[in-house]
């Protein structure tokens, strides 16, 4: 079923402040690039209750993000402004009625810690512990329930795939057993999905090009069981290569060396499409 998503460039810059929602829905996203925090001086719509989400990157290879909830966005981000050195931009979610209360935040904010760390996409180093949910009248859970399933979609909407669970087809995994490996994965519009439980080379070839990267990811996505190396968590890849790559330890055709259960490689199940 289509969606219709309205997004408007403050400034004209696409890399600018933004704000976005879906027709017929009450969820509206602020995205504000933190260079451009005095915008929020002009908007009162963030002078209220808001949940929001601070992203940026690290030296790690995840990104890393902040999830919170506030009374008052403008005033709360004066202090992570100031002590919180990692976010390059915000993410802010308001009702475009109004109509938010400190509650309904807060439920906000428990549900999406919990979502973040079930996909595990993103660091999460200041939100350790799970805030415990507030108490919601039944017809309450299901508005913010909904307003939830909206703030994910306006997140993805972005690029921002903090909430994204990797939901593969049966019928389309692929699979690789190069140099002992044995992963196991699914190509969509996001990319190559390299999925939790694949089996990865530890080793990498004295060619391999970037071993220190790859060290980073073994480091943030893997844990030894025994003697192997096992996925800790679902990991997309811009490219079925680099995919590859990442699972074998040395360079390969990823379009070749990913086979269905048939055999069939990854090139002659997708670029043969309009053949």
């Amino acid at each position: 079923m289509g969606k219709t998503v309205t997004t408007y460039l403050i400034d004209g810059d696409p890399q600018g402040i933004q704000y976005a929602f879906i027709s017929n829905k009450i969820c509206q996203m602020f995205v504000i690039p933190r260079s451009n925090l005095a915008y929020l001086n002009e908007q009162e719509k963030l002078h209220k209750p808001a949940f929001y989400i601070l992203i940026g990157e690290d030296e790690s290879t995840k990104p890393q993000a902040y999830i919170g909830e506030t009374e008052n966005f403008r005033e709360r981000v004066k202090d992570h402004d100031n002590k919180k050195l990692f976010w390059q931009k915000a993410l802010i979610f308001v009702s475009k009625d109004a109509d938010l209360t400190k509650a309904d935040v807060q439920y906000l904010e428990h549900k999406a810690i919990v979502s973040a760390k079930k996909a595990n996409t993103f660091v999460l180093s200041d939100n350790k512990q799970v805030p415990k949910a507030p108490n919601l009248p039944e017809y309450r859970l299901d508005t913010i329930d909904e307003f939830f399933e909206d703030v994910k979609f306006l997140a993805s909407f972005i690029g921002c795939n903090i909430f994204n669970l990797a939901k593969p087809k049966v019928e389309h995994l692929f699979y690789t057993k190069g140099r002992g490996c044995d992963a196991t994965g699914f190509y969509n519009s996001d990319g190559f999905t390299v999925l939790k439980g694949s089996v990865i080379v530890p080793k990498m070839v004295p060619s391999f090009k970037w071993k220190e990267k790859r060290e980073k990811m073994l480091r943030e996505y893997t844990m030894f069981k025994g003697a192997k190396l096992i996925m800790t968590s679902d990991k997309t890849f811009s490219s079925p290569s680099t995919a590859a790559d990442f699972c074998i330890g040395s360079s390969n055709n990823g379009w070749l060396v990913w086979k269905d259960k048939d055999g069939n490689t990854l090139d002659s199940v997708y670029r043969t499409q309009l053949e």
